[in-house]
């Protein structure tokens, strides 16, 4: 599956003396096969962002980039223009603020399987060194994609369809705490929607009832987990909802009552479909935790065989120490 690029606009964000200054490019980029890939690139890097958030436009904010968008949507308005728009409001809402932001703004339609996105990101570049041949040193400055805060996509064709889901919208938080969060929906003019964390945990729950329910061995239930955690893992990857059908069929084939009957008869919170939240379902397979100076994480189906935890003694017993800890305890403990 390869992302084809229709539109590519990228803009400058600058930042002098407490002022934002956007620098605009005059005019679309030329669609080629390195912008493809870039965007491929970019397009997998939003993918991979954990703790995304879901929303839609909100007629109580801002409306000029959801009316930008609607318009180049039917037509009505170059992409260009619809970037100047944008990135006018963009440094308003950047201007009430003490963020120290600066990077290129991107903006670009482009295809992905049978959906049509425009992603806005605001990606900040990153100095690089290297010795040239003369063996003097030399520097250039790269686009810093892996550690994106600022972006949001829009499914142009949920926007189309199903504009009351209030979903149709991802957006990444960032580890920076909700206000950045906050001003870019207010940038967006959007209101939060769904809650990926809140529908995946409920998905766990009802998951986990279910295989308690129907009398799993304890094999057969990690076996289940895991085919729950890959189809979300892919959903994930390819941006997608997870859809409840579709896992229904994963974890109940030959079972006289499927989990699709189960979770709508137990009444669930849970949507038919939903955005994933990766570390949510991620405990599905796996315990991990840190703190106090110690990090431990091991398979899910090695509890109760492997590792022992007592909660009385509060100990964890770790059967079979993986070999390359093991190396390292041991000459420790040889050197002292």
């Amino acid at each position: 599956m390869t992302v084809q690029v229709e539109r590519l606009v990228v803009h400058y964000v600058d930042k002098k003396d407490e002022t934002v200054e956007i620098h605009l490019r005059n005019d679309e980029m030329p669609v080629n096969d390195k912008v493809n890939v870039f965007i491929e690139q970019l397009h997998h890097a939003y993918n991979g962002k954990p703790g995304k958030g879901f929303c839609g436009f909100s007629p109580e904010k801002n409306g000029v980039v959801s009316s930008s968008i609607q318009s180049y949507r039917q037509g009505e308005m170059h992409f260009y223009h619809l970037t100047e728009q944008a990135a006018e409001v963009l440094k308003e809402e950047l201007n009430k603020y003490a963020f120290n932001e600066t990077g290129y703004l991107i903006f670009c339609h482009y295809r992905f399987v049978a959906d049509d996105y425009v992603m806005i990101a605001l990606v900040n570049v990153k100095e690089h060194y290297s010795i040239n041949q003369e063996l003097d040193l030399t520097s250039s400055r790269h686009l810093d994609i892996a550690k994106m805060q600022l972006a949001a996509r829009i499914d142009l064709n949920g926007m189309a369809t199903a504009l009351e889901d209030n979903r149709y919208i991802s957006f990444i938080k960032g580890r920076a705490g909700r206000k950045v969060a906050d001003f870019f929906l207010d940038f967006l003019g959007c209101e939060e929607g769904i809650d990926a964390r809140q529908q995946s945990q409920a998905m766990l729950s009802a998951v986990e009832d279910y295989l308690s329910d129907r009398q799993f061995d304890k094999t057969e239930k990690d076996d289940l987990r895991k085919q729950v955690f890959d189809y979300c893992s892919d959903c994930v990857a390819t941006g997608s909802d997870a859809d409840v059908s579709q896992l229904s069929s994963t974890i109940s084939k030959d079972d006289e009552v499927s989990f699709d009957s189960f979770y709508k008869e137990q009444a669930y919170d849970l949507e038919e479909s939903f955005p994933v939240d990766k570390k949510t379902v991620t405990s599905m397979v796996k315990f991990s935790g840190q703190g106090s100076g110690v990090s431990v994480s091991f398979e899910r189906k090695h509890l109760g065989e492997r590792v022992l935890y007592d909660k009385y003694s509060d100990t964890l017993t770790i059967k079979g120490v993986p070999p390359n800890l093991k190396d390292q305890l041991e000459r420790f403990f040889e050197e002292n």
